[in-house]
């Protein structure tokens, strides 16, 4: 059966992840900005977790994947925290000004992780000339790709995963994300042969405050209220969970 990544960008919904059958976390913080670096308390807390692999997001912001070489040394800091930390991998991308894959930085960050699986995530689907940037990444030394084959969500790109998936081969791993859910995951597996899916498959969990401030807004995301907490949904876990174990097996999995 594929594998079920759900990202998690709080303890809460690392908790729910795990509790709800997820074979992978991918830890992150500030969903609102796409996810960045988790802090070591987060991390050392998800790693107690039983039964459930852990990835830390290695980003210093949002915005771009272009770093400057401050930025370049606090993500080799952050790899070295989240191996001290007992992290099974790490997750990171970097491009050039052009678009391109930063082979050499991204060589030096899969150095500085030796011995953790790595996941160049979706800054892929930023990337100029997919096909050279695979290879790119496959000549870097990382695992596994997190695309959404380039477009919107992972459904509309299952054609282009396809190819990718046929291009990596053995050589790599191609992770669909983007949009997946409980109503289409399952095709996404179909069209596109992936063994790995990630998903945020998310809620939001009304605030416990007797007393809220209605005029006062500290940044809210603009789907959910400035005092609610966006977190994993268990529930929605466990069914992507059940449904995923009901697939036939992949053609040489």
């Amino acid at each position: 059966m594929p594998l079920l990544e759900i990202v998690a960008y709080s303890y809460a919904s690392a908790l729910a992840a795990q509790q709800g059958g997820a074979d992978r976390i991918e830890l992150c913080e500030n969903t609102a900005e796409g996810g960045t670096t988790p802090g070591l308390g987060t991390i050392e807390a998800a790693r107690e977790l039983p039964g459930v692999k852990l990835h830390v997001m290695i980003r210093p912001r949002g915005g771009d994947f272009l770093y400057t070489d401050a930025e370049f040394k606090i993500m080799l800091r952050d790899i070295a925290v989240a191996r001290e930390a007992g992290a099974d991998g790490v997750v990171f991308g970097l491009l050039r000004p052009d678009a391109t894959v930063d082979l050499e930085r991204t060589r030096r960050l899969v150095a500085a992780a030796k011995g953790m699986s790595v996941t160049f995530h979706r800054a892929f689907d930023w990337a100029a000339q997919p096909e050279a940037a695979l290879e790119a990444i496959i000549a870097a030394g990382c695992h596994r790709v997190l695309t959404s084959g380039q477009a919107p969500d992972a459904l509309t790109g299952a054609a282009t995963l396809a190819k990718l998936v046929q291009q990596a081969g053995r050589r790599c791993t191609i992770l669909a994300g983007g949009g997946l859910n409980v109503a289409n995951i399952a095709e996404v597996v179909r069209r596109s042969g992936v063994t790995e899916v990630h998903a945020s498959l998310r809620g939001v969990q009304p605030t416990a405050m007797r007393v809220r401030p209605p005029s006062v807004s500290l940044g809210a995301a603009p789907d959910w209220a400035a005092d609610a907490i966006p977190v994993a949904d268990q529930a929605k876990v466990a069914a992507v969970a059940a449904l995923l174990r009901s697939l036939p097996a992949a053609d040489g999995a």
